[in-house]
């Protein structure tokens, strides 16, 4: 019994066995734990770094260009509000580059929105609304002339003036503020979704909204879904009324 527990220990206790692999060397082992945790440790770096750009770049695009934007909007706003006080009495300017009037949406619960000409980003990352002149040729209300007042704004960044106008219901009120006249409009149809390209919606006689003779219309256009630029969301109203404007330029009942 003793020589078979000697000969087990000694082959148990002895060198290499001939089916054996051969021992890793400690310190290679070492070194290539080491360089993936290095990997991994510069990759994590990495992607923080990625994610902290992205964010910052997230906050620029949807807070930081508003405050930009507003603070713009405003400046305009008051030269032209300065401008009326201090013109003769009498019909406004129709086309002035300081701005035209100013839009007011109560759905939207986004204030009073000057609208200038055109609808480049030059002009509508000031935090304003701008009338089409391309494509298609808005008619101001100020003409007395029927056709489509189209307007456009941002809905994300750059003051975002219609972010809320998925909030507009058919029967809301519209109002076009001037020097000496509100004109009060009213939501008759909205779609919310349809192509960037689609200009059919501009039309001073817009059938896609469903109405097929000449009128006083207003049309509003951003961009849809939120975030994005996708497609277009248009909202439609038709002209009600006109108010003249009074020494304390009291508004319409729809804004009080």
């Amino acid at each position: 019994m003793a020589a078979t527990t000697d000969d087990t220990a000694e082959h148990t206790d002895g060198g290499e066995g001939h089916g054996d692999a051969p021992a890793a060397d400690p310190a290679r082992r070492r070194r290539g734990t080491g360089r993936l945790a290095l990997a991994v440790s510069v990759f994590g770096e990495l992607l923080i770094t990625a994610g902290l750009v992205l964010g910052l770049f997230v906050v620029y695009s949807l807070w930081w260009t508003n405050v930009i934007a507003d603070r713009a909007a405003d400046k305009q706003a008051d030269k032209v509000r300065d401008t009326w006080a201090h013109e003769p009495t009498g019909p406004g300017a129709l086309d002035t580059k300081d701005g035209i009037g100013f839009l007011h949406v109560p759905a939207m619960k986004n204030g009073e929105v000057l609208v200038e000409k055109g609808t480049s980003a030059s002009v509508l990352n000031d935090g304003v609304a701008g009338y089409y002149t391309d494509p298609v040729k808005a008619t101001l209300p100020m003409t007395g002339k029927t056709g489509n007042f189209a307007l456009a704004a941002h809905r994300d960044g750059h003051g975002a003036k219609f972010h809320n106008i998925d909030k507009v219901r058919k029967g809301d009120p519209i109002v076009f503020e001037t020097k000496d006249k509100w004109y009060v409009y009213k939501v008759y149809d909205i779609l919310p979704e349809t192509s960037k390209y689609n200009v059919k919606v501009l039309l001073s006689v817009p059938k896609e909204s469903g109405v097929k003779k000449p009128g006083h219309y207003i049309t509003l256009t951003t961009c849809t879904p939120v975030y994005t630029s996708r497609y277009r969301y248009v909202v439609w109203g038709e002209l009600v009324r006109v108010e003249k404007v009074d020494s304390e330029r009291t508004p319409p009942k729809e804004l009080r």
